[in-house]
C-alpha cells in the first residue's frame, strides 16, 4: 500500500509516507466516472466506496424481500469495478467499500465472478457481525428487565422501537479493514459500517496505529469523512456555486494522509470543482451534530479546533483533530415495515395554476377518502399536498412570482396496500375531470410502495463481534472495552460586539456566511461558516436558537441546538423534528432537508451600513 520499494527496511508510522486515498462515491447513486478518473489519476495508493446512507438500508431491505441474493449495492460491482478492476489490479490499488449492505457476502460472491470472467486473481475480504437480528430478543428482554415496562427505545425520537424489525444492523469500525488488509486482502467489502471506517481502516494498517492513538484516528476519520460524500468536498453543493468551474467533469477527491492524521485534501489535476478551505469546511460540518463529541465506534472525535488553510491550488490542508475514547455503546440502524406509500404527480398550465392545483390536490384526496372509507379500510395514515414551483416548503417566507405552470406532488400513506391501489388508479381521473390545463398522468398508474422506515438504537459494544473471512480465514475483531469518557469541555462562545451606534442596513444571512444541510432521521445539521472570522460574533448574536426556530417554524416541531467551532470561524446548528419523520417516513419533497440551509441563508441579518458586504 505504500510507496516505497519492497527490499527496502521497514518504516515506523512517523517515517511512512503518506497514504494517498481516493474516495469514488457518496452514495448509492453516485456518478460512474469516479472510480475511472481517480485509478487514472496516478496519484492514489487505496480507492474506497461509500454507499450506505440511512435512507439506503431502507432500500436495500425491500430489495432482499423480494430477491435473497440481493441487499447490496450493485453499481460497486456492475459499474465502479467492472470498469477499473484490470488497471486497479496492474497498479496494486487496494479498494474499500461498504456496498455488502446487509448482504456482504452476495456482494463479494459476485465481485469474485467478475474477476474470475476477467481473468484476473484477486484475495477478497469480508467484514460482518454487523447483523444483531438474532440478539434482539435478548435485548429487549435485558431492557425489560432492567426497569419496569422498561423497552429499547430510538435514538432520536425516543419512542419504543417497532415490535418487529426488518433489520438491524450495528455501526462496525474501521479495525477489522485493517485486519483484513494486514491480512492479505485486495479488496475489502463490508456491511454496515461508519462511512468513515472505510478510510479509516486502510490507516490504521499503513501506519500501524493502535487504537488508543485517539488523536491520530480522529484526524483519520475527519479524512474519511471528508472524503465520504464524493464531490460534497470538492465544490458539490457548495454555497457559491456560480463560482466552481466545470461541473461535468468534476473531480473526485483525494486526500493525502500524514502519520500524525492530519492531510491535505486535492483532486485530480484536470478535473472540474473547487478545492478551497470553503468547501472543505462545509464538508466537515456536514451532519456531524455535537461538533465537540462526534461519536463513532473507534474513537470519540472534537473537531472545534479543526483548522483548514489552503497549501495550493485546489489544495487544502486539515489538522488539529483531537480525539478521546469512544463511547461504551454502539449506535445500531434499524429498518421496519410501517405500511405503504405512494405518491402521484401531475402538471397543470395556465391561469391560477397554483390555485388549481391545490384544489386538484384536495378534491383527490377527498374523493379517495371516500372511497377507501366505503371498503372500511380506514383513513390515510398521512397525506401530504405540495405545488411544485409555489415554494411550498418555505411557508410563510414564500413569494412565488404569477405561475402558469407548476407541478401538483400528492404523497400519501396507509396501512393497506389495496387503499394505495384504488388511490393509484383514481390520479389519471384529473386530466379530464377538474382543472383546464391538467396534463402529465401518460407515465402510467403511481407505483404503491412498502413504507420501510428507518429507526435507531444502541446497544453495549460487547455485544456485537465483527469478523473478517478471507477465503477459508476468519479472524474475529471483538471490540475494545473503553475507558471512561469525560465530559467534553465546553468553548467559550464569541463575544457579541456592542449594538453599532451609526446607521446599518439588513442583509440576508448568504451574504456573511457560507451554508450546508444534511440530515439524521428527523434532525437537520446546518453548519454555518463565516466568510470572515471577524464577522462571527456577530452572526452568533443574531442566528440564535431562538431567531431559527422562529425563522424555520413552519418546518420544524422541536428545539434548536447551536455549537462553536472557533478553528473554523464557525457555528453547528442541530434542529430536533425538523424532516416530518425524515427519510422514508418523511412525505415531503425535501425528505433529507438539503434546502434546510439555503432557506436559512435567506435570513435577514443586521449589519452596520459601512460593511463591505
Amino acid at each position: 500500500m505504500s510507496a516505497h520499494h519492497p527490499t527496502a527496511p521497514p518504516l515506523s508510522a512517523t517515517t511512512r509516507p503518506p497514504l494517498r486515498i481516493g474516495g469514488a462515491s457518496g452514495f448509492w447513486g453516485d456518478s460512474s466516472v469516479g472510480a475511472p478518473q481517480l485509478v487514472a489519476s496516478g496519484l492514489i495508493d487505496v480507492l474506497v466506496f461509500d454507499y450506505l446512507a440511512e435512507t439506503t438500508m431502507a432500500i436495500l431491505v425491500s430489495a432482499q424481500r423480494k430477491n435473497p441474493e440481493a441487499g447490496y449495492a450493485t453499481d460497486f460491482v456492475d459499474s465502479a469495478m467492472r470498469q477499473v478492476l484490470p488497471e486497479v489490479v496492474r497498479r496494486g490499488i487496494k479498494v474499500v467499500s461498504n456496498a455488502g449492505g446487509i448482504n456482504p457476502q452476495a456482494c463479494a460472491r459476485a465481485l469474485a465472478a467478475l474477476a474470475t470472467e476477467l481473468g484476473l486473481t484477486l484475495q477478497i475480504a469480508v467484514v460482518d457481525g454487523d447483523d444483531v437480528r438474532e440478539a434482539l430478543p435478548a435485548l429487549r428482554a435485558a431492557a425489560a428487565s432492567a426497569a419496569p415496562g422498561g423497552v429499547l427505545t430510538d435514538l432520536v425520537s425516543g419512542r419504543p422501537l417497532p415490535g418487529a424489525l426488518l433489520s438491524a444492523n450495528a455501526y462496525l469500525g474501521a479495525e477489522p479493514v485493517a485486519r483484513a488488509l494486514a491480512a492479505g486482502a485486495d479488496v475489502v467489502i463490508t456491511g454496515r459500517c461508519v462511512d468513515s471506517a472505510v478510510t479509516l481502516g486502510p490507516l490504521i494498517h499503513h501506519f500501524g496505529w493502535t487504537m488508543d492513538q485517539y488523536d491520530a484516528l480522529a484526524g483519520g476519520s475527519l479524512a474519511g469523512h471528508i472524503i465520504e460524500c464524493g464531490c460534497q468536498a470538492t465544490g458539490g453543493l457548495f454555497t457559491d456555486w456560480q463560482s466552481v468551474p466545470d461541473w461535468a467533469h468534476i473531480g473526485y477527491p483525494i486526500v493525502d494522509v500524514a502519520a500524525d492524521g492530519s492531510f491535505v485534501v486535492g483532486k485530480s489535476p484536470g478535473t472540474g470543482g473547487l478545492v478551497s478551505p470553503a468547501t472543505v469546511g462545509e464538508q466537515l460540518l456536514y451532519e456531524i451534530g455535537d461538533p465537540g463529541a462526534y461519536l463513532l465506534p473507534d474513537v470519540r472525535c472534537d473537531f472545534r479546533q479543526v483548522r483548514i488553510e489552503q497549501v495550493g491550488e485546489n489544495r487544502v490542508r486539515v489538522s488539529g483533530a483531537r480525539g478521546g475514547p469512544p463511547p461504551a455503546t454502539l449506535k445500531v440502524s434499524a429498518t421496519s415495515m410501517a405500511g405503504w406509500r405512494c405518491s402521484s404527480s401531475l402538471t397543470i398550465v395556465g391561469i391560477d395554476a397554483v390555485a388549481k392545483a391545490r384544489r386538484t390536490g384536495e378534491a383527490l384526496l377527498e374523493r379517495t377518502r371516500e372511497l377507501i372509507a366505503a371498503r372500511g379500510w380506514g383513513d390515510f395514515s398521512a397525506t401530504r399536498i405540495e405545488v411544485i414551483g409555489a415554494e411550498s416548503l418555505y411557508g410563510p417566507h414564500a413569494s412565488p412570482p404569477r405561475l402558469r405552470e407548476v407541478m401538483l406532488r400528492l404523497a400519501v400513506q396507509h396501512p393497506k396496500k389495496e387503499a394505495l391501489e384504488l388511490f393509484a388508479r383514481e390520479q389519471a381521473a384529473p386530466g379530464t375531470s377538474w382543472s383546464p390545463g391538467t396534463t402529465g398522468a401518460g407515465a402510467g398508474r403511481p407505483p404503491v410502495q412498502p413504507l420501510i422506515v428507518p429507526c435507531a438504537f444502541a446497544l453495549p459494544r460487547t455485544a456485537v463481534t465483527p469478523q473478517v473471512n478471507l477465503g477459508e480465514v476468519v479472524i474475529a475483531v471483538p471490540f475494545n472495552i473503553p475507558a471512561p469518557v469525560q465530559p467534553v469541555t465546553g468553548l467559550p462562545d464569541p463575544i457579541a460586539p456592542a449594538p453599532a451606534a451609526g446607521p446599518s442596513r439588513c442583509v440576508p444571512l448568504v451574504a456573511l456566511a457560507w451554508g450546508r444541510s444534511g440530515d439524521k432521521g428527523d434532525l437537520s445539521n446546518i453548519g454555518l461558516i463565516a466568510r470572515r472570522p471577524e464577522w462571527l460574533p456577530l452572526l452568533w448574536a443574531q442566528v440564535t436558537p431562538a431567531a431559527v426556530l422562529a425563522w424555520l417554524g413552519h418546518l420544524v416541531k422541536g428545539p434548536v441546538d447551536r455549537y462553536h467551532l472557533p478553528g473554523l470561524s464557525a457555528m453547528n446548528l442541530v434542529i430536533h423534528q425538523a424532516l416530518d419523520g425524515g427519510g422514508p417516513a418523511s412525505l415531503r419533497l425535501d425528505p433529507l432537508g438539503k434546502g434546510m440551509a439555503q432557506m436559512l441563508l435567506e435570513m435577514p441579518v443586521t449589519v452596520p451600513a459601512d460593511w463591505p458586504v
